[in-house]
């Protein structure tokens, strides 16, 4: 199935094929200008850590429910191109996780003034690294990637044979987020693994990615959280209720 909201596509998948490309060329005067855009933003946010990234190069379907997805090796700077025109367009690859409440609300977070986001609502999660030479792009490279942000965002420590891959995203930039869902938890139990991870981070001398959680089970809850929103937040929000209607959790 396939839901367009808000510019935002929300697919149901089955089968995932990842097939790695080369990265675009770059001229000289783009690169140079990529290069003077992500100083100047290290800069202003000295947290910036330029690492390697997962790019998305075309997104072709094969049949209903079947996504070949090929992407190329590239790294956080390569987004400064978005603000060159006519340079190679840019759009990356990210993971994220659904974590419901047992009474079937869906955790939001909000990034920290640490980030190149400060202040924007979205899942746990984060860019997509590309795996070590030799391996493979994969589903289950995906799926460790999203148990880690869980732990290393929220303190929660997940298996990731217990994440099922629940839908894949794309935004009007086309980029693509895998969004996987988690096991229920209790609501008190989160707030109470996040404070202590926001603590503990604290006491290190280290900035957490998330200052903030919320739990909602509507797109009204969604619409008082003041500050940007993701683009898929919304829609997924929405998916959310639908299916913890569905199932009798809500």
């Amino acid at each position: 199935m396939n839901n367009a909201f808000s510019g935002v596509e929300i697919f149901d998948v089955r089968r995932i094929r990842f097939a790695e490309k080369a990265w675009h060329p770059i001229s000289e005067p783009d690169r140079l200008t990529m290069e003077r855009a992500w100083s100047e933003a290290v800069q202003e946010n000295p947290n910036l850590f330029d690492g390697p990234t997962v790019a998305c190069m075309n997104v072709e379907w094969k049949e209903p429910g079947s996504l070949v997805l090929s992407w190329a090796r590239a790294a956080y700077r390569y987004r400064m191109l978005r603000q060159i025109s006519d340079a190679p367009s840019v759009s990356s690859v990210f993971v994220c996780a659904a974590q419901p409440t047992e009474d079937g609300r869906l955790l939001v977070a909000r990034m920290s003034s640490s980030t190149s986001t400060p202040g924007r609502w979205q899942l746990p999660g984060g860019s997509m690294e590309p795996p070590l030479r030799g391996e493979s792009l994969d589903v289950a490279l995906l799926r460790r990637h999203a148990a880690r942000e869980l732990m290393e965002e929220l303190g929660i420590d997940t298996l990731p044979e217990s994440l099922s891959l629940w839908v894949v995203t794309r935004g009007a930039r086309g980029s693509v987020g895998f969004v996987f869902r988690a096991p229920a938890l209790p609501a008190e139990f989160l707030h109470q693994r996040f404070a202590a991870l926001v603590s503990s981070e604290r006491e290190q001398g280290r900035a957490s990615e998330l200052d903030r959680i919320a739990l909602i089970d509507s797109e009204a809850e969604l619409s008082c959280l003041t500050g940007e929103h993701v683009d898929y937040l919304q829609p997924i929000v929405r998916r959310n209720f639908e299916f913890s209607a569905s199932s009798g959790s809500a």
